[in-house]
C-alpha cells in the first residue's frame, strides 16, 4: 500500500523496476528499524556492567558503588542474541551504534534498576528461561516504548516508525520469544515477500480493469472528495477477490478496513466497506469469484 501510494504521487512514468525497488527499500527500512529495537534492548541490558565498572572505578568508590549487581549483564537471552552472527552483522551493516544515543540508553537503564520487577531479578541468584526474557521484555514494553523521549530519538531516526509501530511490538516480543538468525536477514518469509511482489504487480497491471468495476460503485459517493489512498485500497481488494485464489474474500474485506481505518480519513473505514462489499456481491452474481481452498494459505 505505501509503496503504490508512492508511486501515484510520483509524476510521469515509472522505470522499470522501479517499483519492486521501493517496496525493497520500505522493507529494508523496516528490517533496520527492527534491528535497531533489539540493538537498543540490548545495550540497555549490557549497561549493568559498564555502570558497575564506573562506579568501582571512582576515587573513593562507596560500598554501594562496589556492589552494583551485574546479573543482567549476564542475562543468557542477552547472550544469545549478542553472539549471533547475523545479528552482529545486521548492527554492522546499518552502522548503529553511531545512532545510537548512549544518554538515552543510560536514562532507560536508570529507570530500569528502580523497578520493583529489576529488584526481583536481581535477588534471585539463579537463571531462568522465562525470567530472562521476562526482564528484557519489560525494557522493551515498560521503559521503551512508553517513554516520549524514546519515541521522538526513533522518529527523528526512522520515518517508517508511525506505519511500522504496532507491527515493530509484534515483531520485537516474538523474537525475544524465539531468537532465530533468520530474523535479520529476511523479516518477511519467502511466501511472504513472493506474495507482496506479486500484489504489488498485479494491482499496478490491472489498474484500467479494477478502476472500471470501482469507478460505477462511486455514484453514492462524492468522488472529489475520496481520498487517493483509499482508491489504492480498493485496488488492491479488488485483484485479491479476482487474482488470489487462497485467499478468503471476508478475510480481503476485513484486513483493508483495518488499513483504511489506520492510515486514511476518519470517514474511510466505512467507505471501504461498503464499497467492497458492494464490489464483492456484483463479482459473485458475475461468477467471476473463484476461490479454492485456502487452509495452507500463508496469509
Amino acid at each position: 500500500m505505501q509503496t503504490l501510494y508512492t508511486l501515484d504521487s510520483v509524476s510521469g512514468e515509472t522505470k522499470p523496476g522501479e517499483p519492486q525497488t521501493i517496496l525493497t527499500r520500505k522493507i529494508d527500512q523496516t528490517k533496520l528499524l527492527f534491528t535497531y529495537l533489539i540493538y537498543f534492548i540490548t545495550e540497555v541490558a549490557r549497561y549493568a556492567e559498564k555502570d558497575a565498572l564506573q562506579k568501582a572505578s571512582k576515587h573513593l568508590p562507596t560500598a554501594a558503588d562496589l556492589a552494583i549487581n551485574t546479573k543482567l549483564a549476564g542475562n543468557e537471552l542477552l547472550w544469545k542474541i549478542l553472539e549471533d552472527l547475523s545479528f552482529k552483522a545486521a548492527v554492522q551493516d546499518g552502522k548503529l551504534p553511531h545512532i545510537t544515543d548512549t544518554e538515552l540508553i543510560k536514562k532507560t537503564y536508570q529507570e530500569l534498576v528502580i523497578t520493583p520487577d529489576y529488584k526481583l531479578y536481581i535477588e534471585d541468584l539463579g537463571r531462568d528461561k522465562k525470567t530472562e526474557k521476562k526482564i528484557l521484555e519489560l525494557i522493551f514494553n515498560q521503559l521503551m516504548l512508553p517513554n516520549e523521549n524514546f519515541i521522538a530519538h526513533i522518529e527523528e531516526l526512522f520515518i517508517n516508525w508511525d506505519d511500522d509501530a504496532e507491527m515493530m511490538q509484534t515483531l520485537v516480543l516474538n523474537y525475544l520469544g524465539k531468537p532465530t538468525p533468520q530474523a535479520f536477514h529476511d523479516i518477511l518469509s519467502k511466501e511472504k515477500w513472493e506474495f507482496a511482489k506479486d500484489l504489488l504487480s498485479t494491482v499496478l497491471e490491472k489498474e484500467e480493469f479494477t478502476l472500471e468495476v470501482i469507478k460505477p460503485k462511486l455514484k453514492n459517493w462524492d468522488a472529489d472528495r475520496i481520498a487517493a489512498l483509499d482508491l489504492i485500497i480498493l485496488r488492491m481488494g479488488v485483484c485479491e477477490f479476482l487474482y488470489f485464489e487462497t485467499i478468503p474474500t471476508k478475510v480481503t474485506i476485513n484486513e483493508y478496513i483495518d488499513l483504511a481505518k489506520d492510515y486514511s480519513t476518519a470517514q474511510s473505514g466505512q467507505f471501504v466497506n461498503g464499497m467492497l462489499d458492494n464490489i464483492l456481491k456484483e463479482l459473485i452474481t458475475n461468477n467471476k469469484i473463484d476461490k479454492k481452498s485456502f487452509k495452507n494459505s500463508i496469509l
